[in-house]
């Protein structure tokens, strides 16, 4: 299956041109539809004030967000008129912990959403919320976008694919929502970092999952990687250098949310520090 619907979050910072630009990429190519989702934030947590306080504060943070949210959709309305895809946008107010049904409730209406870094760079608490939203609200697969321009912004048909594999149902889930990049790549490797050890009625890490992708027609190769470093996203982003990777395809927080919050986890430190478009899925 083609993806034809695609939906990107417009806050106005540097990252989430990159994204858009790359989501009008992946458009065009697809003769898709491009929904973008200008969102305001409200702030303003009630029963943090007080008393007789609280209506009138978030009916100020309520009307400040709708105005920045109108910001916004007139700035993507500047950048898309006269494009040549077929495109809409969409404007939202949410406070942060009404996040998740807010756009998850949108974004299940799509193939892919496309978005900018979660993690780093200035980003803002609710980016990592949208992107959790998305994943778990919305049960749909996410681009993320590295800062800057992509070197092969040509997702749609993307070269060289590294898979993360870890035999986790989060890494199960994202290759098959990934098949039609994948079954299109010219080399796809899946990567596993510092595996078990299986028993003997047991097939050879990636043996099964490299079977069943080439049933597809994928052109796959299999890399057993040592955990040579501490965290697991440094390798994989070493892996992808020497590869030659234009896109990474890997399940999304494997661990809580919570703990990778706190704690770190593959998920974030990938995101934290990734230099390619990751495709994720939950």
């Amino acid at each position: 299956m083609a993806y034809k619907s695609f939906l990107t979050i417009w806050d106005g910072r540097p990252q989430s041109r990159a994204a858009l630009d790359l989501a009008m990429d992946m458009t065009r190519k697809a003769d898709g539809h491009l929904n973008v989702l200008c969102l305001g934030i409200d702030p303003s947590q009630s029963g943090l004030y007080y008393a007789g306080a609280t209506p009138l504060v978030i009916s100020e943070s309520i009307s400040n967000a709708r105005d920045n949210a109108k910001k916004l959709e007139d700035e993507v309305t500047g950048i898309l008129t006269g494009s040549d895809i077929n495109w809409s946008s969409q404007v939202a107010v949410a406070q942060l912990g009404g996040l998740a049904h807010v756009v998850g409730r949108i974004a299940r209406f799509n193939d892919l959403v496309i978005l900018a870094k979660p993690y780093g760079d200035g980003a803002p608490e609710e980016s990592a919320a949208a992107l959790e939203a998305v994943l778990f609200e919305g049960d749909v697969p996410v681009l993320v976008c590295p800062l800057g321009p992509v070197a092969d912004p040509d997702v749609e048909h993307a070269k060289r694919i590294i898979i993360a594999w870890n035999e986790s149902a989060e890494s199960m889930a994202a290759i098959r929502a990934a098949l039609p990049l994948i079954t299109d790549a010219e080399a796809v490797d899946i990567a596993i970092i510092d595996p078990g050890r299986h028993s003997e009625d047991r097939a050879d890490p990636g043996v099964e999952l490299s079977m069943m992708l080439a049933r597809h027609g994928a052109r796959i190769s299999v890399s057993v990687l040592a955990r040579t470093v501490p965290r697991i996203a440094e390798v994989l982003e070493r892996h992808a250098t020497d590869f030659g990777a234009d896109l990474i395809v890997m399940g999304a927080y494997g661990h809580s949310r919570f703990r990778e919050s706190i704690l770190g986890g593959a998920t974030r430190d990938t995101l934290e520090g990734v230099k390619v478009p990751v495709f994720m899925a939950h």
